[in-house]
């Protein structure tokens, strides 16, 4: 997609599994070109996630696509000086090894910006580059549990919970690419090369931002309130008549006053204010949970939303993919896969711009599909080259 606001600019993925492909596919979506190093004999593990379908990750239709497969064994000695040749011949670095992988493979910032003087490299890892954790391992899990996110999540009651999804991987893949993006500019700015830091717990630690101030303030802790919000009621999820799930936050005064007029419960209004409806939030949840509760699902998100009601239903994969309004934003896609004649279901890119259009671009790539062609064209290597790296177990 030359025209994408990022067209031009070209992306070595040097990293595995989610927050690092997933920022590079990001950049990837509105315009830059991305290029997939993985390992020659296994690819990126995410490949081997299930379900499978024709022995590759149903997954890695998502995590691959409108990349470039390059294969390379990081571990061989002459790894190290191809990566900083590709290096030379693109804009950005990502990467989500291990500071210590890096030193180990060659391909730290201070290795490759000897190939490019202004590069930009943008490193995801565990814990960061500095402090007395700097190289210990860690996922997504684990981030989410050292940041808090698992301490405050879960019945006041009950053991602390993950979330439904790895939102560490997500959350950072995002900031990430938004990281990028700030770095790139400030190679633009200065010509200097770049380093973006990226521990996986610092941007969901960044996003709670009512944790570490309340702290502050108070000298306690936030602890697990199950669905309740410690500033907002009522706020829940509650069962319809026909076994469906509600989510109705009543965040604002005006919501509030259009959820009791829905009601016709006119002997609620007299809790005019948060403060008070936090101080009564037992009787006010179970007067909305009981509401809920006369209603089927459709007809009650009929009633709520002619009333102006923020209001909307749990949705499972199957509903999201069925729901009118995603199907006519395109939130969802078809996208077909001429490697391996399927047509696979997806998220479109996030939101909608009107200067440009963002773009699933090609369907993954088979493993090791582009090697020839980008080292022949960005490392200016010649086929005999190739064939002997290949004959080496570099490539």
């Amino acid at each position: 997609m030359a025209n994408g606001p990022l067209g031009g600019v070209r992306v070595l993925d040097v990293s595995t599994i989610l927050a690092g492909p997933l920022a590079s596919s990001l950049l990837g979506e509105f315009g830059a070109e991305v290029i997939k190093v993985e390992h020659p004999a296994t690819g990126d593990p995410a490949r081997h996630y299930p379900p499978l379908e024709d022995g590759e990750s149903a997954a890695w239709a998502m995590l691959g696509r409108g990349k470039r497969s390059v294969t390379i064994d990081l571990h061989h000695a002459e790894a190290a000086h191809l990566v900083g040749r590709l290096a030379a011949a693109v804009d950005i670095v990502v990467t989500n090894f291990r500071p210590a992988t890096l030193r180990r493979f060659r391909i730290d910032f201070d290795d490759l910006r000897a190939y490019r003087p202004d590069l930009v490299m943008v490193q995801v890892s565990a814990f960061g580059r500095t402090g007395p954790y700097a190289d210990r391992p860690g996922f997504a899990r684990v981030a989410e549990a050292f940041a808090g996110l698992t301490y405050r999540t879960g019945a006041p009651d009950r053991p602390p919970l993950f979330a439904g999804y790895p939102v560490a991987d997500g959350v950072t893949g995002i900031y990430a690419a938004f990281a990028a993006m700030l770095a790139l500019r400030q190679r633009d700015l200065t010509g200097q090369a770049q380093l973006a830091d990226i521990p996986l717990y610092e941007p969901l630690l960044r996003m709670m931002e009512d944790f570490i101030v309340e702290y502050g303030a108070t000298g306690k802790n936030r602890e697990r309130q199950g669905n309740q919000n410690p500033h907002i009621s009522p706020n829940d999820l509650y069962r319809t008549r026909d076994g469906r799930w509600l989510a109705l936050p009543a965040s604002t005064e005006q919501m509030w006053r259009r959820l009791v007029k829905v009601m016709d419960a006119a002997d609620l209004a007299v809790h005019d204010s948060m403060t008070a409806r936090l101080e009564h939030r037992e009787e006010i949840e179970a007067r909305v949970a009981a509401f809920v509760a006369e209603h089927d699902l459709e007809p009650l998100m009929t009633l709520l939303v002619d009333a102006g009601v923020a209001a909307g239903p749990v949705n499972s994969a199957a509903d999201v993919c069925a729901d009118p309004h995603i199907r006519a934003r395109g939130s969802v896609v078809e996208v077909p896969d001429d490697r391996t004649g399927r047509t696979r279901l997806m998220q479109a890119p996030a939101g909608r711009f009107s200067g440009f259009d963002a773009t699933v671009g090609h369907a993954a790539p088979a493993l090791g599909e582009h090697t020839a062609q980008v080292l022949r064209d960005l490392a200016g290597l010649a086929d005999q080259d190739i064939h002997d790296l290949r004959h080496r177990g570099v490539v």
